[in-house]
C-alpha cells in the first residue's frame, strides 16, 4: 500500500497536478484520491488506471503504478530483436530508408543507445573521418556527444547544440528513470556552455558539422515515434533522420556512396 501511495502522489507532483485538478480529471472525488494517497483507502484497478490516465503516465510507469498496487502489469516490455516485433523491425528498417541515400538516419531507444541505422549514417561518419565501424558495437549517443573530445568537437556551434540536445534529454528524462541516471552520470563532466548564438527559427534542431577535408555539412533533424505503442520498448523507440539543408551536404553524402 505505501509503494503505490508514494508512487501516485510523486507522479501527481511531478506534473504540478492538485489533487483537485488530478481528481476532476480523472472523475474521482478529491477526498477520495487524499484517501488513497495517504493508504487510508485501496485504489481499484480501474480507479488507478483513470489516475494514471488523466495524468498521462507514461507506460512504465503504469506497470510500476499497478505492481506497487498488486495488480499485474499492463504492458509488456519485449527486446527488439524478439521474434514477435519483427513486423516492428521491418517498419524501422523501411523508416531508415525512406529518405534515400543522402539522409543519414538512426534508431534510438530510450536511454539513446543507437539500436539500428542505415548506410547513410556510416557514410556521414566517414566524411567526418570517424570510423564507421562504431556503429556495429553498444554506442550510446549522448555518451559519444557529451564524453570529453566526443563528437561535439565537430560542431561547429558546439555550445549552441549541446544545450538544446540536453535541454532535450532532460525534457524526457523526467519520465525515464534510466535514461535520468545517465545524466546524472554525465552531467559532473559537463563543460559550462553557454549558447553561442540564438536558436534559428526553423522548428527542428538545425546544425553544422566540420567534415575531415574542411567542409561544412549542414543538416536538421527530425524525430519519429510509434503514435499508440503498447510495449514499453516500441514507446521508447524514436527514429532520427539528418535531412541535409544545403547542395553541398547533400551531393557530398551521394558521392560517398559511390566511393
Amino acid at each position: 500500500m505505501r509503494r503505490m501511495t508514494a508512487t501516485l502522489a510523486t507522479l501527481r507532483r511531478a506534473r504540478r497536478l492538485s489533487q483537485l485538478e488530478l481528481s476532476l480529471r480523472a472523475g474521482v472525488s478529491q477526498r477520495h484520491l487524499s484517501c488513497i494517497e495517504t493508504g487510508r483507502a485501496r485504489a481499484g484497478r480501474e480507479t488507478l488506471v483513470a489516475l494514471l490516465d488523466a495524468m498521462g503516465a507514461t507506460l512504465t510507469e503504469r506497470n510500476q503504478a499497478l505492481l506497487a498496487a498488486g495488480y499485474a502489469p499492463a504492458h509488456a516490455e519485449r527486446a527488439l530483436d524478439a521474434p514477435e516485433m519483427a513486423p516492428v523491425r521491418r517498419a524501422l528498417e523501411q523508416l531508415l530508408q525512406a529518405s534515400g541515400a543522402a539522409t543519414p538516419a538512426l534508431v534510438l531507444d530510450g536511454e539513446y543507445n543507437v539500436v539500428m541505422a542505415n548506410a547513410g549514417l556510416s557514410r556521414l561518419l566517414g566524411l567526418l573521418g570517424l570510423p564507421p565501424q562504431m556503429l556495429q558495437g553498444p554506442m550510446n549517443l549522448l555518451r559519444a556527444v557529451f564524453a570529453p573530445g566526443g563528437l561535439r568537437t565537430l560542431c561547429v556551434d558546439e555550445a549552441w547544440l549541446c544545450n538544446e540536445m540536453w535541454a532535450r534529454a532532460v525534457r524526457e528524462s523526467e519520465h525515464l528513470p534510466r535514461l535520468r541516471a545517465l545524466l546524472d552520470e554525465l552531467r559532473p563532466g559537463l563543460q559550462p556552455w553557454f549558447a553561442a548564438e540564438p536558436a534559428g527559427q526553423l522548428p527542428v534542431l538545425a546544425f553544422r558539422l566540420r567534415a575531415a577535408d574542411g567542409r561544412v555539412l549542414s543538416f536538421f533533424s527530425a524525430l519519429t515515434s510509434f503514435g499508440t505503442p503498447l510495449d514499453i520498448t516500441l514507446a521508447s523507440l524514436k527514429v532520427e533522420h539528418l535531412f541535409p539543408t544545403d547542395d553541398l551536404t547533400r551531393q557530398a553524402l551521394l558521392a560517398a556512396e559511390s566511393d
